[in-house]
């Protein structure tokens, strides 16, 4: 027969199982509800991660783009002259002060979307043939074109030559890539229909085709030498 301590110490200890499993179950609970914390924090860092790359790569895609408008507006520069900068400006209406800045380049593009053009902002030969206007470069091209070879006399060409090779038909730069009296790569050469190497061909070819490319370009594809 128990005694009575006995029944005391049974009956204490079934409240106490209850407990016990409720202990463990929000301990679970509280492990699973962590352990999903965690798995949310993680997803976001991902995301903003995700996020934060594909910002950088659009960053990087703008500072391009940007790069090569500005390159694209410096060669439009080289190539222009002042006075065309300003027929140019009269014709869209805004000040003319022969300098291709925001004010004319937001004109240009919108003239251009007028008229079914590019709208870069960037004044060549098709928003001057539009306008009804032609650059001098334009004009010392169609001269050139019409002889075969330089325009007569050309002092644009000749500081070229002068200053790119002195006026040596053989000259080739130190490391090779550049080449003859212009001192062509032979990618522009190809470009402006030369076979070859620029360095061989006759002086009067590396005038004609020096010509062509001053029609098609201007002084842009040398910066250093126009």
């Amino acid at each position: 027969m128990r005694s009575s301590d006995d029944v005391l110490a049974t009956h204490a200890a079934v409240p106490e199982a209850p407990d016990a499993q409720q202990t463990l179950a929000y301990r679970r609970s509280l492990r699973a509800s962590r352990s999903r914390r965690a798995a949310r924090a993680l997803r976001r860092r991902r995301v903003f991660r995700s996020r934060g790359s594909a910002l950088v790569a659009a960053a990087g895609l703008l500072l391009a783009s940007g790069g090569a408008v500005a390159a694209q507006q410096g060669a439009q520069r080289a190539s222009l002259s002042s006075n065309t900068i300003t027929a140019v400006q009269r014709a869209l209406g805004v000040s003319a002060d022969g300098v291709v800045g925001p004010v004319t380049r937001g004109a240009a593009k919108r003239f251009q979307r007028r008229h079914g053009l590019v709208a870069d902002g960037v004044i060549g030969p098709e928003i001057l043939a539009a306008l009804g206007l032609k650059s001098k470069t334009m004009a010392r091209g169609a001269r050139a074109s019409a002889t075969g070879g330089a325009a007569p006399g050309d002092p644009v060409l000749r500081r070229i030559a002068a200053c790119e090779s002195g006026g040596d038909p053989t000259a080739v730069s130190a490391d090779g890539r550049y080449r003859g009296k212009y001192q062509f790569s032979r990618a522009t050469w190809r470009g402006v229909g030369g076979t070859g190497d620029p360095a061989q061909a006759s002086e009067a070819e590396q005038d004609r085709l020096a010509a062509k490319l001053l029609a098609r370009a201007g002084t842009s594809p040398w910066p250093n030498c126009a």
